[in-house]
């Protein structure tokens, strides 16, 4: 038996369904509940366990069964939110989510879940405390050029600065941080890849090195996806993966276009094609991501016993 099972996670609860069965188990969002789960599941065999992000009530469950042994899968929202609306399942509980979840895991192999360290956990929570400030301060900025008041015009400004101070520290402890990790030492050699591209690939994507290609682009959302039907060939539009590492990769390639000698003639020889900018930015950002996927692959190559 080889079952499938589908999680829905809410703060206290773990709804459980395993396809091809009409029942709906619950149980804790706690680690007892964790440990009476996994002794249910385990002599099933399951193929796929899925659970959906849900702000982070799912992580503790996530690994907790990961360590018993299953083979858990943490599903994009969007996507399982899409397969519903494709099984012409509109009504939503925990259990047609649990249910929905489950025969996701039967209809398509997902990418496995592959936690993180404490160092990456770490520094993903400093890595998201920079995104925050970086949100504040334009949010801040946009307010100020509409203020007229002289003392609202100093308080915001005030508080720009604060914000500015915090974020130089924020870097400087990120760059700190990435730069005692020898795990990330296949990436630093490439022009452009800075502290806050290694912090969100390390924190954001750890299936950098362990996926093909053509995987790690699709992941990200960098990998151009076909609009074609018919006789119709429309144009290739990037869309949906990891939107906060695809902003922090989009800035590293615009360095990396006017510094790296392989990315700039890269990007180079797709503008002389009469390729657009935007369309050659892209494509250098996939290149860029590939180049060091398969730096972290052959990294990790080199450290397994032959």
């Amino acid at each position: 038996m080889h079952a499938c099972v589908g999680i829905d996670v809410s703060k206290a609860t773990l709804d459980v369904a395993v396809y091809g069965s009409s029942e709906v188990r619950a149980f804790a969002n706690s680690p007892a509940g964790f440990r009476r789960l996994a002794a249910w599941l385990l002599p099933q065999r399951p193929r796929q366990v899925v659970l959906e992000a849900t702000g982070g009530y799912e992580q503790a469950a996530l690994d907790a069964l990961f360590a018993a042994g299953l083979p858990m899968v943490r599903a994009n929202p969007r996507q399982v939110r899409d397969f519903a609306k494709a099984l012409g399942q509109l009504a939503k509980t925990d259990r047609l989510d649990a249910r929905v979840l489950a025969q996701l895991a039967a209809t398509i192999s997902l990418t496995p879940y592959q936690p993180a360290c404490d160092w990456q956990r770490r520094l993903a929570q400093w890595h998201q405390r920079r995104g925050h400030i970086v949100q504040m301060l334009g949010s801040e900025r946009q307010r100020l050029e509409r203020l007229v008041d002289p003392a609202l015009l100093t308080w915001a400004r005030r508080h720009i600065a604060m914000l500015q101070r915090e974020l130089r520290s924020l870097d400087a402890e990120i760059k700190h941080q990435v730069a005692t990790q020898p795990e990330l030492d296949p990436l630093r050699s490439l022009k452009g890849v800075g502290p806050v591209l290694q912090a969100s690939l390390a924190s954001q994507l750890p299936e950098l090195g362990r996926l093909d290609s053509k995987a790690i682009a699709k992941l990200v959302g960098v990998a151009p996806l076909a609009r074609d039907s018919g006789l119709m060939r429309g144009q290739r539009h990037v869309w949906g993966g990891r939107r906060q590492i695809r902003a922090v990769l989009y800035m590293a390639s615009l360095t990396a276009i006017r510094y790296e000698p392989r990315l700039r003639d890269f990007y180079q020889a797709l503008r002389a094609r009469g390729k657009a900018a935007k369309v050659a930015i892209v494509a250098t950002m996939r290149k860029l991501l590939v180049i060091l996927n398969a730096r972290m692959r052959d990294a990790r190559s080199k450290e397994q016993p032959a």
